[in-house]
């Protein structure tokens, strides 16, 4: 088995980082956070996945706020 620069090894330059990352969920990901805060493309792949993960995160949050306080009878 050929050795794995220290880099691959390690996974990227920070722990646990990731090498290589499903497609699909990547453009998924990038769409849904430049649909909501419309940032462009280059913006968006610059993220690591965690921040970007962490950006799905929270505007996933402020959606579910929005939905809940639109279907509740009390307001």
């Amino acid at each position: 088995m050929p050795a794995l620069r220290k880099e691959i090894r390690s996974g990227g330059r920070r722990i646990g980082g990731a090498i290589g990352y499903p497609l699909d969920q990547l453009y998924e990901e990038v769409a849904y956070v430049a649909y909501h805060l419309h940032w462009p493309r280059s913006q968006l792949m610059k993220l690591d996945h965690l921040e970007r993960h962490r950006w799905v995160s929270e505007v996933a949050k402020i959606n579910r706020r929005i939905n809940d306080a639109q279907t509740d009878p009390m307001e």
